[in-house]
C-alpha cells in the first residue's frame, strides 16, 4: 500500500493493548490469551501479536499452520497453538514448528501419536458440534499418553447470558478433570469471560473483544474501539429534487442534497448491508450514506458539512456494535472483510 492511498484504517495500538488488559482483569487468577487468527481479526496478525505480546500475553491462537509460521518468530518465549490441529499435509510442518496441535479428532490424535509429535492442546465438543473430540472418547481413554498443555472446548452460546446451554457445556468439561493429565484447561471466550468465574478455568481465550467487539452488557465498560477507517472524497456534487443515487436507484432526492463521494466500497469491507444506513463524519457534522454501496464507492450527504471539498478525509462510522446493527453483519465480518487497499498506520 502506497503512502498516499485514498483509504485510511488508523489502528488504536493503546486501546488494543488496554482492551487485553481489562479481559486479562475479568480473567480473575485464569492467564488470559489471545486469539490473532484470520490476520489479526484483519487488523495485520504481526502488528497485533507484536502489541499484545507487550501487554504481557503469553498465549497465542491461529487457525492454520500457515498463520503460525507468519507470527512464529514473534512467540519466542511464548505459547503459539493452532486451532484446526493436523492435517496429513500439515504433518511435515507441525513436527518441527515451535507451535503446537489443537488435536481435534481420534484421526489427528492417531497422526500425531505416530509421528512422535510432542506436546499437544486438544479440543473437546461439549456441544457445539462443530470440532473436537466427544466428553465420550476422552472418558474411554482416547487421550491417553498423550502429552497435553490445554483441554479446551468453545461455548456456542456465550453472547447469550441466561441459555442453559453454557451451564451444559461447563459442567461437560468440568467433568473431564480426572480423565486427562492436561496441564490447563480452558472453555472462555470474549464473552465467555463475564459469564462468571467457573467459566476461567486455567485459560481464557478472548478474540472479537481485544479488537474492540462488544456482544454484552457486561463488556461495554471495559472495550474500547480499535479500528477507525478513513475514506478520502473523490468528488464533490449536487443533486436536485427527484434525483437518484446509485446502483437501481434506491435512493431519490426530496430536496436539493449536496453530497460527496468516497473512495471506499464492499471491495474494503464496507458491504453492501451499510446501503442506506451506514455514514461518515467530517469533523462532528454527521454524513449519511445515501444510496447503495459500490465495490469501490459511496456516496454520503454533506448538507452538515458544507466545506467538505475534494480530497478531504472522513471518518467512517465503525464502532463495532453500532456498524453491525446498521448493516446486519457480526461484528467479526465488519473486522475480517477489511481489505488490502488501507494505508494502516498504528497510533500507540
Amino acid at each position: 500500500m502506497t503512502d498516499n492511498a485514498p483509504l485510511r484504517l488508523r489502528l488504536d495500538g493503546a486501546a488494543l493493548a488496554d482492551n487485553w488488559r481489562a479481559l486479562d482483569r475479568l480473567s480473575g487468577t485464569a492467564a488470559c490469551g489471545a486469539a490473532v487468527k484470520a490476520n489479526g481479526y484483519g487488523l495485520g496478525a504481526r502488528d497485533v501479536t507484536a502489541r499484545l505480546i507487550a501487554a504481557g500475553c503469553r498465549d497465542l491462537y491461529v487457525a492454520t499452520w500457515a498463520e503460525a509460521a507468519e507470527i512464529a518468530d514473534l512467540c519466542t518465549g511464548r505459547s503459539l497453538s493452532v486451532f484446526h490441529g493436523v492435517r496429513r499435509e500439515d504433518m511435515a510442518v507441525a513436527i518441527d514448528s515451535r507451535a503446537r496441535p489443537c488435536l481435534n479428532s481420534a484421526a489427528q490424535i492417531m497422526r500425531w501419536r505416530e509421528a512422535g509429535g510432542g506436546a499437544c492442546d486438544v479440543m473437546v465438543d461439549t456441544g457445539m458440534n462443530r470440532l473436537g473430540v466427544s466428553v465420550r472418547e476422552v472418558r474411554d481413554g482416547l487421550l491417553d499418553g498423550l502429552r497435553i498443555d490445554t483441554l479446551m472446548s468453545h461455548l456456542a452460546c456465550a453472547d447469550e447470558p441466561g441459555d442453559p446451554k453454557n451451564d451444559d457445556q461447563h459442567a461437560a468439561l468440568a467433568s473431564l478433570s480426572d480423565y486427562t493429565d492436561a496441564m490447563r484447561t480452558s472453555l472462555a471466550n470474549s464473552a465467555g469471560i463475564v459469564l462468571g468465574k467457573k467459566y476461567h478455568f486455567d485459560l481464557t481465550r478472548p478474540g472479537i473483544s481485544l479488537y474492540g467487539g462488544v456482544q454484552v452488557d457486561a463488556l461495554v465498560p471495559h472495550i474500547r474501539q480499535v479500528a477507525f477507517p478513513e475514506a478520502q472524497v473523490i468528488q464533490r456534487r449536487t443533486i436536485g429534487p427527484g434525483d437518484t443515487v446509485g446502483y437501481n436507484a434506491t435512493f431519490t432526492a426530496a430536496r436539493e442534497m449536496e453530497l460527496a463521494i468516497l473512495h471506499i466500497g464492499y471491495a474494503d469491507g464496507y458491504l453492501r448491508g451499510f446501503s442506506g444506513t451506514g455514514g461518515a463524519r467530517f469533523g462532528d457534522a454527521a454524513c449519511p450514506l445515501v444510496g447503495r454501496v459500490s465495490m469501490d464507492l459511496v456516496a454520503v450527504s454533506v448538507d452538515a458539512a458544507p466545506d467538505v471539498a475534494e480530497g478531504d478525509w472522513l471518518a467512517i462510522d465503525f464502532d463495532l456494535p453500532a456498524a453491525a446493527a446498521q448493516s446486519g453483519l457480526s461484528q467479526y465480518e465488519l473486522l475480517t472483510t477489511l481489505g488490502r487497499r488501507y494505508q494502516r498506520s498504528w497510533n500507540e
